[in-house]
């Protein structure tokens, strides 16, 4: 089974070059260090590695302080980090700078696993989440680097799809030492298709274990008390496609009721900074751009965050924040971040990538879930009038998230140990 999906991989592999191109046109970063994709490097890299994998922006963020935990442990080690996307390996260099190696993980293809193990020589693999690659993680097996999933966390659609596959999917998860799931649900999705019961362990979600640097609050309050002073402001984060267009129609509505109102709107991807603008301005919106460097006037409409990481700066400087990718069927995004620097936190109801961080927040009556336009004007008017509901909402939140830490700690013990032997 594995060699007919090679062979399927390689037939296709014009179309995903094709792809990357068509991408580029927005992004010019998905062009660059095409090379990696299938580990032809232009240089020697350090050997006897630490590898991670973290695919795009978020499961780098939450990858960030296991791998600090370990470099302090032990600081002489290689640590490489691979991502998939450009957005992703530009975190890992802002965050990490020179302190890892980092490359972009070549497709599944034999000849580009092989010379990428031949090239860094890993001698331990850490995949984050859900990642699921068989002749990668054959090519583990064969030179006998454990390899550990880690904060792995499996839908029902997508078990149902590798329950399609159990003769490749089953051979691949033999090749893993531990899979450490977010949940006992996931733990059971991984179990049903393939994953040895023996070598799957819930430890929690490392996403909780977040750490807002102090300095990173100083800015948010200095942005907050200085060029957004006497606004309301109201954060729309990691939007998608279709969904700026339902805040706009919304900030219109409030706009009557809170004149001061401001709308701030952090788009997911950085090629839509440009398609967001017009769109603002195509319904007459006066828009300021954080790149402009430029002061927000009582005139201004939206604040358009066109840079990359500075969401958890942004967040402390607003009054309230939605977390995007929910109100658009995308499957949501990360809210900790939010919750863990003290605002109030909004989504909306497509929320199955973080179907169970939604479930306890609501529960824990720590943030507000809002299924179309109407609830999004009424939960904003109750937290614009209500201060004290604002602040029992972030209150709960950031005891929700302190409740739910631990994981990177669990999962650093369990690799150092490995390192050990």
């Amino acid at each position: 089974m594995r060699y007919l999906y090679s062979s399927l991989f390689y037939l296709v592999i014009p179309f995903i070059l094709l792809r990357l191109l068509w991408r580029s046109i927005k992004a010019p970063a998905y062009r660059h260090r095409w090379r990696e994709r299938f580990a032809l490097y232009n240089k020697s890299y350090p050997q006897d590695v630490i590898w991670f994998h973290a695919v795009s922006v978020g499961e780098s963020e939450a990858l960030f302080p296991l791998v600090k935990q370990i470099q302090k442990q032990q600081p002489n080690l290689n640590i490489l980090i691979t991502t998939t996307t450009p957005t992703g390996s530009a975190r890992v260099k802002a965050v990490m700078q020179d302190t890892v190696i980092h490359v972009y993980l070549p497709y599944d293809i034999p000849d580009a696993i092989n010379r990428f193990m031949r090239c860094f020589k890993p001698k331990l693999a850490v995949i984050m989440e859900t990642e699921i690659w068989p002749n990668l993680f054959m090519a583990c097996g064969k030179r006998g680097i454990p390899l550990y999933i880690i904060n792995a966390r499996l839908s029902e659609k997508s078990a149902r799809g590798y329950q399609k596959i159990p003769s490749l999917v089953g051979s691949a998860l033999a090749q893993v030492s531990l899979v450490a799931t977010q949940t006992e649900e996931d733990a059971k999705r991984f179990i049903s298709i393939g994953a040895n019961t023996d070598k799957v362990q819930v430890l929690g979600n490392i996403k909780f274990d977040i750490k807002v640097p102090q300095d990173t609050i100083g800015q948010g309050l200095e942005i907050k008390n200085d060029l957004f002073v006497s606004r309301f402001v109201w954060l729309i984060a990691s939007t998608h496609k279709d969904e700026e267009s339902i805040f706009l129609a919304v900030y219109q509505e409030l706009k009557k009721k809170i004149p001061e109102l401001l709308l701030v709107i952090v788009p997911r991807h950085p090629e839509r900074f440009t398609e967001v603008r017009r769109l603002c301005e195509q319904q007459q919106l006066a828009v300021v751009l954080r790149t402009s460097k430029a002061k927000i006037s009582e005139k201004t409409d939206v604040y358009l965050a066109d840079t990359l990481g500075e969401l958890k700066m942004l967040y402390v400087s607003a009054d309230v924040a939605f977390v995007g990718g929910s109100m658009v069927p995308s499957g949501g995004h990360n809210i900790l971040e939010a919750a863990a620097v003290g605002v109030p936190v909004m989504f909306g109801p497509y929320m199955s990538n973080f179907k169970d961080i939604a479930q306890g927040v609501l529960v824990a009556n720590a943030a507000l879930q809002c299924q179309d336009k109407e609830d999004l004007i009424i939960n904003l008017l109750i937290l614009y009038n209500k201060s004290s509901y604002r602040i029992t909402l972030a209150e709960n939140a950031k005891a929700f998230v302190l409740q739910n830490q631990g994981a990177t700690d669990k999962i650093c013990k369990i690799l150092s140990l490995t390192m050990v032997e």
